[in-house]
Protein backbone atom coordinates (compact mmCIF):
# COMPACT_ATOMS: atom_id res chain seq x y z
CA UNK A 1 0.00 0.00 0.00
CA UNK A 2 1.36 3.39 -0.97
CA UNK A 3 1.88 6.28 1.44
CA UNK A 4 -1.09 8.20 0.01
CA UNK A 5 -3.47 5.26 0.45
CA UNK A 6 -2.31 4.76 4.03
CA UNK A 7 -2.75 8.45 4.78
CA UNK A 8 -6.31 8.56 3.36
CA UNK A 9 -7.28 5.30 5.06
CA UNK A 10 -5.87 6.47 8.41
CA UNK A 11 -7.72 9.78 8.19
CA UNK A 12 -10.96 8.03 7.33
CA UNK A 13 -10.60 5.38 10.06
CA UNK A 14 -9.99 7.97 12.78
CA UNK A 15 -13.10 9.91 11.79
CA UNK A 16 -15.19 6.78 11.17
CA UNK A 17 -14.31 5.23 14.54
CA UNK A 18 -15.15 8.42 16.43
CA UNK A 19 -18.46 8.89 14.62
CA UNK A 20 -19.44 5.22 14.97
CA UNK A 21 -18.77 5.14 18.72
CA UNK A 22 -20.75 8.34 19.32
CA UNK A 23 -23.74 7.25 17.22
CA UNK A 24 -23.67 3.75 18.70
CA UNK A 25 -23.74 5.18 22.20
CA UNK A 26 -26.68 7.45 21.27
CA UNK A 27 -28.71 4.54 19.88
CA UNK A 28 -27.88 2.41 22.92
CA UNK A 29 -29.33 5.17 25.10
CA UNK A 30 -32.42 5.10 22.92
CA UNK A 31 -32.69 1.34 23.51
CA UNK A 32 -32.39 1.86 27.27
CA UNK A 33 -35.20 4.41 27.07
CA UNK A 34 -37.39 1.97 25.12
CA UNK A 35 -36.92 -0.81 27.66
CA UNK A 36 -36.68 1.34 30.80
CA UNK A 37 -39.98 -0.10 32.06
CA UNK A 38 -38.47 -3.60 31.98
CA UNK A 39 -35.18 -2.65 33.62
CA UNK A 40 -35.90 0.08 36.18
CA UNK A 41 -36.99 -0.85 39.69
CA UNK A 42 -36.94 -4.61 39.11
CA UNK A 43 -34.00 -5.47 41.39
CA UNK A 44 -32.17 -7.06 38.48
CA UNK A 45 -28.60 -8.21 38.78
CA UNK A 46 -25.96 -5.95 37.23
CA UNK A 47 -24.83 -8.67 34.83
CA UNK A 48 -28.41 -9.25 33.66
CA UNK A 49 -28.68 -5.60 32.63
CA UNK A 50 -25.30 -5.82 30.87
CA UNK A 51 -26.39 -8.95 28.97
CA UNK A 52 -29.64 -7.22 28.07
CA UNK A 53 -27.77 -4.33 26.43
CA UNK A 54 -25.14 -6.59 24.81
CA UNK A 55 -27.78 -8.76 23.15
CA UNK A 56 -29.75 -5.69 22.08
CA UNK A 57 -26.79 -3.77 20.62
CA UNK A 58 -26.13 -5.88 17.44
CA UNK A 59 -29.47 -4.90 15.89
CA UNK A 60 -28.32 -1.24 16.08
CA UNK A 61 -25.32 -1.83 13.82
CA UNK A 62 -27.28 -1.93 10.49
CA UNK A 63 -28.66 1.50 11.39
CA UNK A 64 -25.45 3.08 12.69
CA UNK A 65 -22.94 1.68 10.19
CA UNK A 66 -24.26 3.33 6.97
CA UNK A 67 -24.75 6.67 8.74
CA UNK A 68 -21.21 6.52 10.15
CA UNK A 69 -19.75 5.76 6.71
CA UNK A 70 -21.72 8.62 5.16
CA UNK A 71 -20.71 11.19 7.76
CA UNK A 72 -17.07 10.05 7.93
CA UNK A 73 -16.78 10.15 4.13
CA UNK A 74 -18.16 13.68 3.90
CA UNK A 75 -15.96 14.92 6.76
CA UNK A 76 -12.77 13.24 5.51
CA UNK A 77 -12.99 14.20 1.84
CA UNK A 78 -14.46 17.60 2.71
CA UNK A 79 -11.45 18.28 4.92
CA UNK A 80 -9.07 17.20 2.12
CA UNK A 81 -10.73 19.59 -0.31
CA UNK A 82 -10.96 22.44 2.21
CA UNK A 83 -7.26 22.19 3.07
CA UNK A 84 -6.27 22.03 -0.65
CA UNK A 85 -4.88 18.51 -0.24
CA UNK A 86 -6.85 17.37 -3.28
CA UNK A 87 -5.36 20.30 -5.21
CA UNK A 88 -1.88 19.04 -4.27
CA UNK A 89 -2.82 15.51 -5.36
CA UNK A 90 -4.13 16.73 -8.70
CA UNK A 91 -0.99 18.81 -9.29
CA UNK A 92 0.97 15.58 -8.81
CA UNK A 93 -1.20 13.83 -11.39
CA UNK A 94 -3.37 11.92 -8.89
CA UNK A 95 -7.09 12.04 -9.69
CA UNK A 96 -9.93 11.80 -7.20
CA UNK A 97 -10.76 8.31 -8.45
CA UNK A 98 -7.21 7.18 -7.72
CA UNK A 99 -7.36 8.78 -4.28
CA UNK A 100 -10.56 6.88 -3.52
CA UNK A 101 -9.21 3.54 -4.79
CA UNK A 102 -7.67 2.24 -1.55
CA UNK A 103 -10.59 3.40 0.56
CA UNK A 104 -13.06 1.85 -1.91
CA UNK A 105 -11.43 -1.56 -1.39
CA UNK A 106 -11.76 -1.10 2.37
CA UNK A 107 -15.46 -0.21 2.05
CA UNK A 108 -16.04 -3.32 -0.07
CA UNK A 109 -14.47 -5.45 2.67
CA UNK A 110 -16.53 -3.62 5.26
CA UNK A 111 -19.69 -4.37 3.25
CA UNK A 112 -18.89 -8.10 3.24
CA UNK A 113 -18.28 -7.90 6.99
CA UNK A 114 -21.64 -6.13 7.43
CA UNK A 115 -23.42 -8.92 5.52
CA UNK A 116 -21.67 -11.58 7.60
CA UNK A 117 -22.60 -9.71 10.78
CA UNK A 118 -26.25 -9.38 9.71
CA UNK A 119 -26.42 -13.04 8.68
CA UNK A 120 -24.77 -14.63 11.72
CA UNK A 121 -24.32 -12.34 14.71
CA UNK A 122 -27.65 -10.48 14.66
CA UNK A 123 -29.88 -13.62 14.46
CA UNK A 124 -28.03 -15.25 17.37
CA UNK A 125 -28.11 -12.05 19.42
CA UNK A 126 -31.84 -11.64 18.68
CA UNK A 127 -32.49 -15.20 19.83
CA UNK A 128 -30.57 -14.65 23.08
CA UNK A 129 -32.24 -11.26 23.58
CA UNK A 130 -35.75 -12.71 23.34
CA UNK A 131 -34.92 -15.64 25.62
CA UNK A 132 -33.30 -13.32 28.17
CA UNK A 133 -36.48 -11.23 28.30
CA UNK A 134 -38.50 -14.43 28.67
CA UNK A 135 -36.24 -15.62 31.51
CA UNK A 136 -36.61 -12.27 33.27
CA UNK A 137 -40.38 -12.54 33.03
CA UNK A 138 -40.30 -16.09 34.35
CA UNK A 139 -38.15 -15.02 37.31
CA UNK A 140 -40.29 -11.94 37.96
CA UNK A 141 -43.60 -12.60 36.17
CA UNK A 142 -45.07 -9.24 37.21
CA UNK A 143 -42.61 -7.55 34.86
CA UNK A 144 -44.88 -8.59 32.02
CA UNK A 145 -47.57 -6.24 33.34
CA UNK A 146 -47.12 -2.58 34.27
CA UNK A 147 -49.56 -0.75 36.52
CA UNK A 148 -52.20 1.60 35.15
CA UNK A 149 -51.77 0.80 31.45
CA UNK A 150 -52.68 -1.89 28.94
CA UNK A 151 -49.87 -4.35 28.22
CA UNK A 152 -49.94 -6.45 25.05
CA UNK A 153 -48.85 -10.05 25.56
CA UNK A 154 -49.68 -12.55 22.84
CA UNK A 155 -53.28 -12.02 21.74
CA UNK A 156 -54.32 -10.33 25.02
CA UNK A 157 -54.29 -6.79 26.46
CA UNK A 158 -53.99 -6.71 30.26
CA UNK A 159 -54.34 -3.78 32.65
CA UNK A 160 -54.03 -3.82 36.47
CA UNK A 161 -54.70 -1.02 38.93
CA UNK A 162 -52.16 -2.10 41.56
CA UNK A 163 -49.48 -4.74 42.14
CA UNK A 164 -48.30 -6.00 45.54
CA UNK A 165 -46.08 -8.77 46.85
CA UNK A 166 -42.32 -9.29 46.82
CA UNK A 167 -42.24 -9.72 43.04
CA UNK A 168 -45.49 -7.88 42.29
CA UNK A 169 -47.33 -11.14 41.67
CA UNK A 170 -50.54 -10.10 43.46
CA UNK A 171 -52.80 -7.97 41.26
CA UNK A 172 -55.78 -5.76 42.04
CA UNK A 173 -58.36 -4.46 39.57
CA UNK A 174 -57.60 -6.65 36.54
CA UNK A 175 -59.07 -5.85 33.09
CA UNK A 176 -58.25 -8.15 30.19
CA UNK A 177 -59.16 -8.00 26.48
CA UNK A 178 -58.63 -11.16 24.44
CA UNK A 179 -58.41 -10.50 20.71
CA UNK A 180 -60.39 -12.55 18.24
CA UNK A 181 -58.63 -15.03 15.96
CA UNK A 182 -61.45 -14.85 13.41
CA UNK A 183 -61.32 -11.16 12.64
CA UNK A 184 -60.73 -7.74 14.11
CA UNK A 185 -61.72 -6.47 17.55
CA UNK A 186 -62.00 -8.16 20.94
CA UNK A 187 -63.62 -11.53 21.40
CA UNK A 188 -63.63 -11.67 25.21
CA UNK A 189 -63.54 -9.00 27.91
CA UNK A 190 -62.65 -10.13 31.43
CA UNK A 191 -62.77 -8.10 34.66
CA UNK A 192 -61.71 -9.37 38.08
CA UNK A 193 -61.23 -7.81 41.52
CA UNK A 194 -57.86 -9.52 42.04
CA UNK A 195 -55.42 -11.95 40.50
CA UNK A 196 -52.20 -13.92 41.10
CA UNK A 197 -49.34 -14.43 38.63
CA UNK A 198 -47.48 -17.75 38.69
CA UNK A 199 -44.66 -19.16 36.57
CA UNK A 200 -42.60 -22.33 36.46
CA UNK A 201 -38.91 -22.60 35.61
CA UNK A 202 -38.29 -23.73 32.04
CA UNK A 203 -41.89 -23.10 30.98
CA UNK A 204 -43.04 -20.63 28.33
CA UNK A 205 -46.43 -20.29 30.01
CA UNK A 206 -47.30 -17.58 32.53
CA UNK A 207 -50.31 -18.56 34.67
CA UNK A 208 -52.79 -15.87 35.71
CA UNK A 209 -55.41 -16.84 38.32
CA UNK A 210 -58.28 -14.34 38.36
CA UNK A 211 -60.50 -14.17 41.43
CA UNK A 212 -64.08 -12.91 41.81
CA UNK A 213 -64.98 -11.47 38.42
CA UNK A 214 -66.97 -11.88 35.22
CA UNK A 215 -66.41 -11.98 31.47
CA UNK A 216 -68.24 -11.08 28.27
CA UNK A 217 -67.69 -13.23 25.19
CA UNK A 218 -68.84 -12.39 21.68
CA UNK A 219 -70.80 -15.10 19.91
CA UNK A 220 -70.33 -15.61 16.19
CA UNK A 221 -73.65 -16.77 14.71
CA UNK A 222 -73.83 -19.24 11.88
CA UNK A 223 -75.94 -16.90 9.78
CA UNK A 224 -74.27 -13.78 8.51
CA UNK A 225 -77.34 -11.54 8.86
CA UNK A 226 -77.56 -12.26 12.60
CA UNK A 227 -74.21 -10.61 13.26
CA UNK A 228 -75.86 -7.18 13.32
CA UNK A 229 -77.58 -8.18 16.57
CA UNK A 230 -74.13 -8.45 18.24
CA UNK A 231 -74.94 -11.44 20.46
CA UNK A 232 -72.72 -12.16 23.48
CA UNK A 233 -72.54 -14.38 26.56
CA UNK A 234 -71.91 -13.23 30.14
CA UNK A 235 -70.75 -15.34 33.08
CA UNK A 236 -69.50 -14.84 36.63
CA UNK A 237 -66.64 -16.76 38.24
CA UNK A 238 -64.98 -17.14 41.60
CA UNK A 239 -61.67 -18.33 40.15
CA UNK A 240 -60.56 -18.43 36.53
CA UNK A 241 -57.12 -19.48 35.24
CA UNK A 242 -55.59 -18.07 32.05
CA UNK A 243 -52.35 -19.30 30.48
CA UNK A 244 -50.29 -16.57 28.76
CA UNK A 245 -47.66 -17.46 26.17
CA UNK A 246 -44.41 -15.64 27.00
CA UNK A 247 -42.95 -16.14 23.53
CA UNK A 248 -44.92 -13.09 22.38
CA UNK A 249 -43.73 -10.09 24.35
CA UNK A 250 -44.95 -6.52 24.46
CA UNK A 251 -42.85 -4.65 21.94
CA UNK A 252 -43.47 -1.45 19.95
CA UNK A 253 -42.89 -1.77 16.22
CA UNK A 254 -40.79 1.42 16.16
CA UNK A 255 -37.97 -0.49 17.73
CA UNK A 256 -38.35 -3.52 15.54
CA UNK A 257 -40.60 -6.51 15.97
CA UNK A 258 -39.41 -9.43 18.02
CA UNK A 259 -42.63 -11.44 18.08
CA UNK A 260 -41.72 -13.20 14.82
CA UNK A 261 -38.91 -15.66 14.17
CA UNK A 262 -37.84 -13.96 10.93
CA UNK A 263 -35.31 -11.80 12.80
CA UNK A 264 -33.64 -14.90 14.29
CA UNK A 265 -32.89 -16.71 11.02
CA UNK A 266 -29.97 -16.54 8.61
CA UNK A 267 -30.23 -16.62 4.82
CA UNK A 268 -30.39 -20.40 4.40
CA UNK A 269 -32.92 -20.77 7.21
CA UNK A 270 -35.05 -17.96 5.77
CA UNK A 271 -35.06 -19.59 2.33
CA UNK A 272 -36.22 -22.89 3.85
CA UNK A 273 -38.88 -21.19 6.00
CA UNK A 274 -40.19 -19.08 3.10
CA UNK A 275 -40.50 -22.16 0.90
CA UNK A 276 -42.47 -23.99 3.61
CA UNK A 277 -44.73 -20.99 4.28
CA UNK A 278 -45.48 -20.50 0.58
CA UNK A 279 -46.37 -24.17 0.10
CA UNK A 280 -48.66 -24.01 3.12
CA UNK A 281 -50.24 -20.80 1.80
CA UNK A 282 -50.94 -22.34 -1.61
CA UNK A 283 -52.52 -25.40 0.01
CA UNK A 284 -54.77 -23.17 2.11
CA UNK A 285 -55.86 -21.25 -0.99
CA UNK A 286 -56.70 -24.47 -2.87
CA UNK A 287 -58.49 -25.92 0.15
CA UNK A 288 -60.51 -22.74 0.65
CA UNK A 289 -61.47 -22.64 -3.04
CA UNK A 290 -62.61 -26.26 -3.00
CA UNK A 291 -64.66 -25.75 0.16
CA UNK A 292 -66.41 -22.73 -1.35
CA UNK A 293 -67.19 -24.50 -4.63
CA UNK A 294 -68.51 -27.61 -2.84
CA UNK A 295 -70.65 -25.54 -0.50
CA UNK A 296 -72.66 -23.93 -3.32
CA UNK A 297 -75.10 -26.65 -4.22
CA UNK A 298 -78.82 -26.68 -4.77
CA UNK A 299 -80.73 -29.81 -3.83
CA UNK A 300 -84.05 -28.82 -5.37
CA UNK A 301 -84.94 -30.48 -8.66
CA UNK A 302 -87.16 -28.91 -11.31
CA UNK A 303 -90.20 -30.54 -12.81
CA UNK A 304 -89.55 -32.99 -15.65
CA UNK A 305 -88.76 -31.07 -18.81
CA UNK A 306 -88.86 -32.42 -22.32
CA UNK A 307 -85.57 -32.58 -24.13
CA UNK A 308 -86.84 -30.17 -26.75
CA UNK A 309 -87.43 -27.40 -24.18
CA UNK A 310 -85.20 -24.42 -24.56
CA UNK A 311 -84.59 -21.67 -21.99
CA UNK A 312 -83.96 -18.15 -23.24
CA UNK A 313 -83.45 -16.50 -19.85
CA UNK A 314 -83.64 -17.01 -16.08
CA UNK A 315 -87.38 -16.44 -15.96
CA UNK A 316 -87.92 -19.43 -18.24
CA UNK A 317 -85.91 -21.62 -15.88
CA UNK A 318 -87.81 -20.43 -12.82
CA UNK A 319 -91.10 -20.99 -14.62
CA UNK A 320 -90.47 -24.73 -14.46
CA UNK A 321 -90.77 -24.60 -10.65
CA UNK A 322 -93.86 -24.21 -8.51
CA UNK A 323 -94.39 -21.06 -6.42
CA UNK A 324 -93.43 -22.94 -3.24
CA UNK A 325 -90.22 -24.23 -4.82
CA UNK A 326 -89.37 -20.74 -6.09
CA UNK A 327 -89.63 -19.40 -2.54
CA UNK A 328 -87.37 -22.18 -1.28
CA UNK A 329 -84.85 -21.51 -4.06
CA UNK A 330 -84.68 -17.80 -3.24
CA UNK A 331 -84.33 -18.48 0.49
CA UNK A 332 -81.68 -21.15 -0.11
CA UNK A 333 -79.76 -18.87 -2.47
CA UNK A 334 -79.86 -15.99 0.03
CA UNK A 335 -78.64 -18.19 2.89
CA UNK A 336 -75.95 -19.69 0.68
CA UNK A 337 -74.71 -16.24 -0.37
CA UNK A 338 -74.66 -14.98 3.22
CA UNK A 339 -72.81 -18.07 4.45
CA UNK A 340 -70.35 -17.91 1.55
CA UNK A 341 -69.67 -14.21 2.12
CA UNK A 342 -69.09 -14.81 5.84
CA UNK A 343 -66.70 -17.69 5.06
CA UNK A 344 -64.87 -15.61 2.44
CA UNK A 345 -64.31 -12.74 4.88
CA UNK A 346 -62.95 -15.05 7.61
CA UNK A 347 -60.66 -16.92 5.23
CA UNK A 348 -59.58 -13.65 3.63
CA UNK A 349 -58.36 -12.35 7.00
CA UNK A 350 -56.58 -15.61 7.71
CA UNK A 351 -54.85 -15.68 4.31
CA UNK A 352 -53.95 -12.00 4.68
CA UNK A 353 -52.14 -12.62 7.98
CA UNK A 354 -50.28 -15.59 6.48
CA UNK A 355 -49.25 -13.49 3.48
CA UNK A 356 -47.99 -10.77 5.82
CA UNK A 357 -45.88 -13.35 7.63
CA UNK A 358 -44.38 -14.53 4.33
CA UNK A 359 -43.63 -10.92 3.37
CA UNK A 360 -41.90 -10.32 6.70
CA UNK A 361 -39.58 -13.25 6.05
CA UNK A 362 -38.84 -12.00 2.52
CA UNK A 363 -38.07 -8.53 3.92
CA UNK A 364 -35.75 -10.04 6.53
CA UNK A 365 -33.95 -11.94 3.76
CA UNK A 366 -33.45 -8.90 1.52
CA UNK A 367 -32.50 -6.68 4.46
CA UNK A 368 -29.27 -8.63 5.01
CA UNK A 369 -28.13 -7.72 1.50
CA UNK A 370 -29.45 -4.15 1.75
CA UNK A 371 -27.22 -3.54 4.78
CA UNK A 372 -24.11 -4.47 2.80
CA UNK A 373 -25.14 -2.45 -0.25
CA UNK A 374 -26.04 0.60 1.84
CA UNK A 375 -22.43 0.80 3.07
CA UNK A 376 -21.22 1.14 -0.53
CA UNK A 377 -24.04 3.50 -1.40
CA UNK A 378 -23.33 5.87 1.49
CA UNK A 379 -19.62 5.93 0.70
CA UNK A 380 -20.16 6.82 -2.96
CA UNK A 381 -22.53 9.58 -1.85
CA UNK A 382 -20.42 10.91 1.01
CA UNK A 383 -16.94 10.87 -0.55
CA UNK A 384 -17.73 12.83 -3.75
CA UNK A 385 -20.12 15.11 -1.86
CA UNK A 386 -17.37 16.03 0.59
CA UNK A 387 -14.99 16.78 -2.29
CA UNK A 388 -17.62 18.97 -3.95
CA UNK A 389 -18.80 21.05 -0.98
CA UNK A 390 -15.21 21.41 0.33
CA UNK A 391 -16.31 21.59 3.94
CA UNK A 392 -14.85 19.45 6.71
CA UNK A 393 -15.47 19.38 10.43
CA UNK A 394 -18.84 19.04 12.13
CA UNK A 395 -20.78 21.82 10.43
CA UNK A 396 -22.17 21.39 6.96
CA UNK A 397 -21.19 17.67 6.72
CA UNK A 398 -23.54 16.81 9.59
CA UNK A 399 -26.39 18.71 7.92
CA UNK A 400 -25.95 16.80 4.65
CA UNK A 401 -25.38 13.45 6.35
CA UNK A 402 -28.46 13.71 8.54
CA UNK A 403 -30.61 14.95 5.64
CA UNK A 404 -29.52 12.14 3.29
CA UNK A 405 -29.84 9.46 5.93
CA UNK A 406 -33.31 10.64 6.99
CA UNK A 407 -34.42 10.37 3.35
CA UNK A 408 -32.84 6.90 3.10
CA UNK A 409 -34.37 5.70 6.38
CA UNK A 410 -37.81 7.18 5.63
CA UNK A 411 -38.02 5.56 2.19
CA UNK A 412 -36.76 2.27 3.61
CA UNK A 413 -39.34 2.30 6.40
CA UNK A 414 -42.12 3.29 4.00
CA UNK A 415 -41.16 0.56 1.52
CA UNK A 416 -41.05 -2.10 4.23
CA UNK A 417 -44.45 -1.11 5.58
CA UNK A 418 -46.12 -1.14 2.18
CA UNK A 419 -44.46 -4.43 1.22
CA UNK A 420 -45.46 -6.01 4.53
CA UNK A 421 -49.09 -5.10 3.83
CA UNK A 422 -48.72 -6.73 0.39
CA UNK A 423 -48.96 -3.38 -1.41
CA UNK A 424 -45.73 -3.90 -3.35
CA UNK A 425 -43.37 -6.89 -3.76
CA UNK A 426 -41.00 -7.41 -0.79
CA UNK A 427 -37.98 -7.06 -3.10
CA UNK A 428 -39.09 -3.58 -4.16
CA UNK A 429 -39.95 -2.60 -0.59
CA UNK A 430 -36.49 -3.59 0.67
CA UNK A 431 -34.50 -2.02 -2.17
CA UNK A 432 -36.66 1.07 -2.77
CA UNK A 433 -34.42 3.43 -0.78
CA UNK A 434 -31.30 2.13 -2.53
CA UNK A 435 -32.94 2.54 -5.94
CA UNK A 436 -33.87 6.15 -5.14
CA UNK A 437 -30.42 7.18 -3.87
CA UNK A 438 -28.30 5.18 -6.33
CA UNK A 439 -28.69 7.80 -9.12
CA UNK A 440 -27.55 10.47 -6.64
CA UNK A 441 -24.41 8.45 -5.84
CA UNK A 442 -23.64 7.96 -9.54
CA UNK A 443 -24.21 11.64 -10.33
CA UNK A 444 -22.06 12.91 -7.45
CA UNK A 445 -19.24 10.48 -8.23
CA UNK A 446 -19.27 11.49 -11.91
CA UNK A 447 -19.23 15.21 -11.07
CA UNK A 448 -16.49 14.91 -8.47
CA UNK A 449 -14.16 12.75 -10.57
CA UNK A 450 -14.60 15.07 -13.60
CA UNK A 451 -14.22 18.31 -11.60
CA UNK A 452 -17.69 19.47 -12.63
CA UNK A 453 -18.85 20.34 -9.14
CA UNK A 454 -22.29 21.75 -8.50
CA UNK A 455 -23.59 25.16 -9.44
CA UNK A 456 -24.76 25.85 -5.89
CA UNK A 457 -23.06 27.86 -3.17
CA UNK A 458 -23.63 26.18 0.17
CA UNK A 459 -22.39 29.13 2.21
CA UNK A 460 -25.99 30.35 2.54
CA UNK A 461 -26.68 27.34 4.73
CA UNK A 462 -23.76 27.95 7.09
CA UNK A 463 -23.64 31.75 7.22
CA UNK A 464 -26.94 32.29 9.13
CA UNK A 465 -25.80 29.93 11.88
CA UNK A 466 -22.37 31.53 12.00
CA UNK A 467 -23.94 34.98 12.31
CA UNK A 468 -26.17 33.83 15.15
CA UNK A 469 -23.23 32.27 16.97
CA UNK A 470 -21.05 35.36 16.46
CA UNK A 471 -23.87 37.61 17.63
CA UNK A 472 -24.42 35.51 20.74
CA UNK A 473 -20.69 35.53 21.51
CA UNK A 474 -20.44 39.30 21.00
CA UNK A 475 -23.42 39.89 23.30
CA UNK A 476 -21.84 37.66 25.91
CA UNK A 477 -18.56 39.58 25.68
CA UNK A 478 -20.42 42.91 26.03
CA UNK A 479 -22.23 41.67 29.13
CA UNK A 480 -18.93 40.49 30.65
CA UNK A 481 -17.32 43.87 29.92
CA UNK A 482 -20.21 45.76 31.51
CA UNK A 483 -20.06 43.53 34.56
CA UNK A 484 -16.32 44.14 34.85
CA UNK A 485 -16.86 47.91 34.59
CA UNK A 486 -19.56 47.83 37.26
CA UNK A 487 -17.27 45.83 39.51
CA UNK A 488 -14.42 48.34 39.02
CA UNK A 489 -16.75 51.28 39.76
CA UNK A 490 -18.03 49.61 42.93
CA UNK A 491 -14.46 49.01 44.08
CA UNK A 492 -13.54 52.66 43.40
CA UNK A 493 -16.59 53.93 45.35
CA UNK A 494 -15.69 51.69 48.28
CA UNK A 495 -12.15 53.08 48.27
Amino acid sequence: MKILDRYILKSFLITFTSVFVILFFIFILQGIWLFISELAGKNLDYMVVVKFLVFYSPKIVPLVLPLSILLASIMTFGSFAENYEFAAMKSAGISLGRAMKGLTIFIFLLSFAAFFFANTVIPKAEYKFINLRKDILQTKPAMAIAEGQFNTIGNSNIKVDKKTGENGEFLEGVTMHVKSNQGFGNKTVIKAKSGVLKSEEGSNILKLDLIDGYYYEDIYPKKFEEQNKVPFAKANFKKYRINIDLTNLNKSETAGEIVNTNTMLNVSELNFTIDSLQKSYKKDVVSFTENISQGIEFTLKPKPITSSAKFKNTDDILASFSAEDKSKIFESALNSLSSTDFSIQNNKNDLYEKKKNINKHWLALHEKFVVAFSCLLMFFIGAPLGAIIRKGGLGLPIVFAVLIFIIFHFINTFGRKVAQENGIPPFLGSWLSSMVLAPLAISLTYRATNDIGVMVNFDWIVEPFQKLINKALSNTEKIDLEEDRDTIKDNDNDN
